[in-house]
């Protein structure tokens, strides 16, 4: 997936994700519940990364200020069920733009205006796990991130 276009629908890609969340938690036998409803939703308000006190912040413009542990809880469960990405450079989350039907992908994250895009890249991440295997090395997990400039910061540089 690509970064976003500067004028695009975004109320129609957060209204898909939810969707995507509703169908992937019933799929699972998991619950969307309200509260994992609105984290994502928060997160899910632009394509920047977004820490878990920002999401506190902007759940309490809407409601009651929410204990930094439920959100981490929240944060915690949309993360096993492929919603969110945690930016591990930033300690922040990215609302997942699409399926990738179990497998990870890089993060692109723009210096500038700090969008994050989401790059399929399964054969990287393959031949990571062929290389560290041949080293007695198993892996759990694998992250990817490349910091740089996005087309439209880039163009403007």
């Amino acid at each position: 997936m690509s970064f976003p276009e500067p004028h695009h629908n975004h109320a129609k890609c957060t209204a898909e994700l939810l969707s995507r969340a509703e169908r992937t938690c019933e799929r699972r036998g998991s619950r969307l519940t309200g509260q994992r409803r609105d984290v994502l939703n928060c997160v899910a308000q632009s394509h920047a990364a977004v820490g878990a006190y920002d999401i506190i912040e902007r759940m309490a413009e809407r409601g009651p200020r929410p204990a930094p542990i439920t959100v981490y809880r929240a944060l915690d469960f949309l993360q096993a069920h492929g919603l969110v990405h945690k930016i591990e450079s930033r300690n922040a989350f990215v609302a997942c733009s699409h399926a990738h039907d179990g497998h990870p992908a890089a993060m692109l994250i723009c210096e500038t205006c700090g969008l994050v895009a989401e790059l399929d890249a399964p054969r990287v991440f393959d031949d990571l796990e062929v290389l560290a295997g041949a080293q007695g090395f198993t892996e759990h997990r694998t992250v990817i991130e490349l910091s740089g400039l996005c087309a439209m910061c880039g163009g403007a540089a």
